[in-house]
């Protein structure tokens, strides 16, 4: 029996390629928009169908849809030199997409994977971007059969922004970035890569869902460094950083990125959205119980993807 195509737009990234070996374990074919050989170790036995393009390519958009059971944007920018760079991909990108869906394949299921930061729009220009994208990738779709999937911070094997952590943890002085009343919700890659697998199935349509592992009031910035010190097996020292230091590391980096034209991850909107004090996820923006729930506490998580780490030699 054929597998059912399911189209995907940023397969190649951390939560990408987890989430197309996720697909071909569950039965579906991936089809993926590529602009460089996706060949990588989590996707050895898997055999997805490629698409040369990218998301201002509407040919490649097209061929990507056509026939597809379901269409997966994961695909878009997580860090800019500009805001209007941000809006070109995560909104304009969006809104191409939508358009191939209504265009060449109306049946299929259309699922939008965002960010739990375009709950807070005002917050940075990713943050605003990811939600513009949201509102142009389903105005442009015009159909009910839709989802926006919002993951919050995702870690876990190859993830190299979470690695910082790790690394820190394992030193001998790890900086406290957010503030002590912070609440930051958290997933392991392989969950969210479950979850959005499990939504790919027909069901419950326009809804936006927020992800989680389960502990909907988060973690504080004290208990995901107490597990990532138990993770690695050293407690550093820990230094809390001023707002006001990291402000102006943020501005620096952007000055920086833009003098040099190469975007940074540390800006101002990230330290806004790295000192907002609430990322907690109400138990009614997750989807319900019977089509999805995580399986990996963060100790667990934050344990295994240490080993990982450790075993290929990152930290």
């Amino acid at each position: 029996m054929a597998r059912p195509v399911v189209a995907v737009t940023g397969g190649t990234g951390f939560l990408g390629r987890h989430l197309v070996a996720a697909l071909w374990q569950g039965g579906y074919q991936p089809r993926l928009l590529v602009r460089q050989d996706p060949a990588h170790p989590l996707l050895e036995g898997v055999h997805p169908q490629l698409v040369p393009g990218d998301l201002g390519d509407e040919a490649a958009l097209a061929r990507l849809v056509t026939g597809a059971a379901a269409v997966i944007h994961a695909g878009g920018l997580i860090k800019a030199v500009s805001r209007e760079a941000f809006f070109a991909v995560n909104e304009g990108g969006s809104a191409r997409l939508g358009r191939a869906v209504a265009r060449h394949a109306p049946q299929a299921r259309f699922l939008v994977i965002s960010s739990q930061a375009a709950r807070e729009p005002a917050l940075s220009d990713y943050a605003a971007s990811k939600r513009a994208g949201e509102d142009a990738a389903i105005a442009a779709y015009g159909g009910e059969n839709w989802l926006i999937i919002r993951p919050p911070a995702i870690y876990g094997p190859w993830d190299r922004e979470t690695l910082s952590l790790f690394k820190a943890a394992a030193g001998p002085v790890v900086p406290v970035l957010g503030r002590p009343a912070a609440r930051i919700a958290m997933l392991h890659v392989s969950d969210a890569a479950a979850a959005i697998t499990a939504l790919v199935a027909p069901g419950v349509m326009g809804r936006r869902y927020t992800l989680c592992d389960g502990h909907h009031a988060g973690y504080g910035w004290d208990e995901l460094l107490d597990c990532a010190a138990a993770a690695v097996g050293h407690r550093a020292r820990r230094l809390p950083v001023p707002p006001s230091l990291l402000s102006l590391l943020g501005r620096l980096s952007g000055f920086q990125a833009r003098l040099t034209g190469r975007p940074a991850m540390l800006t101002r909107g990230k330290v806004r959205e790295i000192l907002h004090p609430d990322w907690t996820v109400a138990a009614t923006d997750m989807p319900d119980s019977a089509l999805w729930r995580p399986n990996i506490s963060l100790a667990e998580g934050f344990h295994a993807t240490a080993g990982w780490y450790r075993s290929h030699g990152w930290i």
